[in-house]
């Protein structure tokens, strides 16, 4: 296992990257000690849709709504 300060692993995080794909590699800072372990994932498994992506609407869609709703709310106050 191998301990680094926050700012040795900033500045060669790549070196510390390898590293823990053969073993630990533990970050201090002055509160806790984090521990950098690889694991490897296959990326197709990562990046699938689910059903909430194909629930989304956009930030147009998003805005259209807003208004409806803010003129039904204040609708009757104008008059």
């Amino acid at each position: 296992m191998t301990v680094v300060s926050t700012k040795e692993f900033n500045s060669n995080s790549q070196k510390y990257f390898d590293m823990a794909v053969n073993g630990e590699v533990c970050i201090k800072d002055e509160k806790y000690i984090y521990q950098l372990i690889a694991n490897p994932v296959e990326p197709d498994i990562i990046f699938q849709p689910d059903d909430d992506f194909y629930r989304s609407i956009t930030g147009e869609e998003l805005l259209k709504r807003i208004y409806i709703d803010i003129d039904r709310k204040f609708a009757n106050r104008i008059k």
